[in-house]
């Protein structure tokens, strides 16, 4: 099914909706209740009064869980939701080919769209998250499903755009997007690809220029191009350097002077589990903040936050740093020690934790809950400085550390290890 070219461009006449997009003097403007709405957003949903405190103004949502009482709170905070409807992934062919399963999602989101449509909060909804937009005809019935989820929308609520997340600026995937589905926008999921949106986007202008979010941007996950281990650790950087390159990235490539840009959603707003608890976490699981939220808040509002925060430059363990594949011997004595920057906050207090590795993944998706503590006697030798006995069971670990300043603000590092078996104790 081809639609017409009209699809995400954001020509739709539709200004008397709640929420819209026009094209005023060649750029795209989003208005919401009647004013433009320029868009400042996390993706996460929690720690919404910081959020907005921090000049925040829009929260992005994977899926309908607890739906209602994230608005309520949103609406509390005087924040807008992007809420998305989960779908499978297209080439998911035991769920498009069986019509009952269609049919069951596709009321279940009617019911959904009716039940929070003239909520205050809501934004926009976003159909799917990462999926793929292939060309083949075998797709047809995803595209079908799709579209007609789409359409729903459309109908049911006219007050507020459809947009789907894709990762990556991918030719394929705009151009059916564009050609078989009719959305509102588009929305990128970008980490390292955000350095290269800007040569992609005029690349492909002959084809697709149209208004456009980013969803997800921030630091460099664990995943293909970052450094890791002989055993396959990904490498963390400390949370004083995520600090340092999600400035760099916001003030170098992200395309804010763009017509088609609306706005970008930093990654992650709380706290989550991917691979660590804190490699995308801009909180801790008590809600401390890390020196990213004070780089988000300079971003939104212009203005450099008074806000301090401990600053760790790098961990050494047994002298060693993450990159020389640290191998300890079960049981043995070690000795980690932290290497503070120059002018960071005093410590009041240093937390240090051993885990697991968390490299355990079912269908190629991340584990979501952290693994269990290793029970560990860490004796401190200096201020900066803990010897602990190593674990016992061989395979690969992580010392975690974290620095709470006076204020309560904390900076993060972790080194992985690997425990090798003991040969003279066999």
């Amino acid at each position: 099914m081809i639609l017409g070219a009209l699809a995400c461009s954001g020509k739709k006449d539709n200004t008397a909706a709640k929420v819209y997009i026009e094209r005023k003097d060649g750029k795209f403007v989003l208005y919401r209740n009647g004013a433009p709405y320029y868009i400042k957003g996390a993706s996460g949903f929690s720690e919404l009064e910081e959020l907005k405190k921090s000049g925040g103004n829009t929260i992005r949502i994977w899926d309908t869980a607890g739906l209602s009482t994230i608005l309520k709170k949103a609406h509390e905070n005087g924040i807008a939701v992007i809420v998305g409807l989960p779908l499978p992934e297209s080439q998911y062919r035991v769920f498009y080919d069986d019509q009952l399963k269609i049919d069951s999602q596709y009321h279940a989101i009617k019911q959904l769209i009716n039940a929070h449509k003239k909520d205050p909060a809501l934004l926009m909804w976003c159909v799917g998250n990462e999926l793929s937009f292939p060309l083949k005809p075998n797709y047809n019935n995803f595209y079908q499903t799709f579209n007609d989820i789409v359409s729903l929308i459309h109908k049911e609520d006219p007050d507020h755009p459809v947009t789907t997340t894709v990762l990556n600026f991918r030719r394929k995937d705009i151009f059916n997007i564009k050609m078989r589905t009719d959305i509102d926008l588009i929305s990128f999921n970008l980490f390292g690809g955000l350095t290269s949106l800007k040569k992609d986007r005029e690349g492909f202008s002959w084809f697709w220029n149209g208004p456009y979010l980013i969803t997800e941007w921030g630091i460099d996950g664990p995943w293909d191009g970052s450094q890791y281990t002989a055993w396959g650790a990904y490498i963390e950087p400390t949370s004083t350097k995520k600090a340092e390159l999600h400035k760099m990235r916001y003030d170098q490539y992200m395309p804010v002077n763009d017509p088609g840009y609306l706005g970008s959603f930093i990654f992650f707003w709380g706290q989550k589990q991917e691979t660590t608890h804190t490699w995308f976490s801009l909180f801790d699981e008590h809600g401390r903040k890390t020196e990213s939220v004070a780089v988000a808040s300079a971003i939104w509002t212009g203005k450099k936050t008074k806000d301090t925060f401990p600053k760790i430059n790098y961990m050494l363990l047994n002298g060693k740093g993450a990159k020389d594949n640290i191998i300890l011997k079960n049981g043995q004595t070690a000795a980690a020690e932290l290497l503070i920057e120059p002018g960071s906050v005093p410590p009041e207090r240093i937390e240090w934790k051993i885990y697991p590795e968390d490299w355990y993944k079912v269908d190629n998706m991340n584990n979501l809950i952290r693994p269990a503590l290793i029970e560990t006697i860490f004796t401190r030798t200096t201020n900066l400085g803990v010897t602990f006995k190593a674990p016992v069971k061989e395979g690969p670990y992580r010392i975690f550390v974290t620095i709470t300043g006076h204020n309560g603000n904390i900076a993060t590092s972790n080194t992985p290890f690997y425990i090798a078996e003991n040969d003279e104790k066999k």
